[in-house]
């Protein structure tokens, strides 16, 4: 039996996480790339066979890869050299002409099966790449996670296969075009959810081969692979404070895993000293951002927290009420999602704020009924929608909306909804776009563009409303049946 050991290191879901923060112990560093970096090289100065894959989100979450547009994740990206990354739902934050740019820029093949250009019916990406590594051929395709329909969905030339049994197809399509006898690895990135890929497990035929799912999308920490049809399915969590190690042995005459071993790496000081040139050139974004953004915005009463996206948040709560203000609406939906740290305040820069809500949409009001009302908290506040992988909402104040199995009550300022009665309610932009699968809001009309930008509009908010206290006040309630 000829066999070969492999080591791949992967992450997920980075989203611009640049910097080193300090860890649970004294002097205790956490994360970055600088650490993450070290430990790469660390390994791959030990292990003959290394590979380092990403699936999904490289961008998108720090305010440094906001300023430059995702421009600074590809360059910072390019000095760590992954081996092939796949694409993720936030890669297209900044435009579909933009990603393109920066795949352009991009020293590392960028992989997706499953995104296509509808008229003529042909992949938009790459969507394989085989990588040869002392005499074995490995396969790696990626899937693309069904959000990235509701980012693009302003351009009508651009579609996907995305549910399941599509993504299933696409990646059968690949393994039997392009999986011989040569083949002695096939590794599928994805960017659907630890959930779904366990589905699209279920529908993965053994004869196409496929031997790993890399995954990512909803922040999954695993403590061991989850195997559905013989295949380990494995995530990392989130940001750059770990990294997920498989150590595999594989059988070059049966192109099948014969032993592995996997673990979740924290990356800390303790197990490597930061790669000092990266560091150096990641200070210069963070001067150029530092210097731009250092001014004071606001002090809070309290320190805001915004720690899970299912739950009802004192920051989130924050947000929606500034939106609701500014636009003079009953009801301000802020998508949790916007809302990209877990804590910020007291004191409160523009800084802050950006790294806080780094996307600059549109605030549109609407007018509906009480009974589309009723529609949309049942729909946002469902049990199924709470997974991790679905689209919640912080609502701002004066709602309490109670929710079991069904949605038992609502009131707006004390008062019932009733099925005829009207109400004004903003959204950010991508979220009215996205109203059907989001909110189940099919019929509903618009009657002004607040504003252009959602930022300006918090920056102001802030500035003019000091010592600010925003609680969670049981505007979202959830009990048992």
């Amino acid at each position: 039996m000829a066999t070969k050991k492999f080591t791949i290191l992967h992450s997920n879901d980075m989203h611009g996480d640049f910097l080193a923060e300090l860890g649970g112990k004294p002097g205790e560093m956490i994360g970055g790339l600088a650490l993450l970096s070290a430990y790469i090289n660390k390994v791959r100065s030990e292990e003959k066979n290394v590979f380092y894959v990403v699936s999904g989100d490289m961008v998108q979450g720090s305010l440094i890869d906001t300023e430059y547009k995702g421009i600074s994740t590809i360059e910072i990206m390019n000095y760590l050299a992954p081996d092939i990354v796949a694409l993720g739902n936030h890669e297209f934050d900044y435009g579909l002409p933009h990603l393109l740019f920066l795949e352009k820029m991009a020293n590392f093949p960028i992989v997706n099966a499953n995104l296509y250009i509808k008229t003529y019916h042909k992949r938009l990406m790459n969507p394989y790449k085989i990588i040869n590594k002392d005499g074995f051929d490995i396969l790696f395709t990626g899937i693309i996670t069904d959000k990235v329909i509701d980012s693009i969905d302003q351009d009508k030339l651009i579609g996907s296969f995305v549910n399941l049994e599509e993504a299933s197809a696409e990646v059968g399509k690949i393994c039997n075009a392009y999986k011989n006898d040569d083949i002695d690895l096939t590794i599928l990135l994805t960017h659907i959810g630890i959930d779904s890929d366990q589905e699209l497990a279920k529908l993965l035929k053994p004869e196409w081969g496929v031997d790993l799912i890399i995954g990512g999308h909803p922040h999954t920490f695993l403590k061991k692979p989850v195997v559905v049809n013989n295949i380990p399915i494995v995530q990392a969590g989130t940001s750059t404070n770990q990294v997920g190690r498989f150590d595999i042995v594989v059988d070059d005459d049966t192109n099948s895993i014969v032993d592995y071993q996997w673990q979740l790496i924290p990356i800390t000081n303790d197990i490597v000293k930061p790669d000092q040139q990266l560091l150096d050139f990641i200070d210069k974004f963070k001067k150029e951002v530092d210097d731009k953004y250092s001014a004071v915005l606001t002090k809070l009463s309290t320190k805001l927290t915004h720690p899970a996206r299912e739950i009802e948040t004192s920051l989130g709560n924050l947000v929606a009420d500034a939106f609701a203000d500014s636009s003079g609406v009953d009801i301000a939906f802020v998508g949790s999602g916007s809302i990209r740290v877990k804590e910020m305040g007291p004191l409160v820069t523009l800084n802050d704020l950006m790294c806080c809500f780094p996307y600059n949409d549109t605030l549109i009001r609407y007018s509906i009924t009480g009974t589309q009302l009723k529609k949309i908290f049942t729909h946002i506040m469902r049990s199924e929608n709470r997974t991790g992988e679905g689209e919640c909402y912080q609502v701002s104040a004066g709602v309490k909306a109670v929710y079991s199995d069904k949605l038992d009550s609502l009131t707006i300022n004390s008062k019932p909804v009733t099925d005829d009665s009207l109400f004004t309610i903003c959204l950010q932009g991508f979220h009215a776009n996205n109203a059907v699968p989001y909110l189940n809001l099919t019929e509903f009309k618009e009657t002004k563009v607040i504003s252009t930008s959602a930022q300006d509009v918090l920056i102001e908010y802030l500035r003019s409303h000091q010592n600010l206290r925003s609680l969670v006040d049981n505007r979202l309630v959830y009990t048992k049946s």
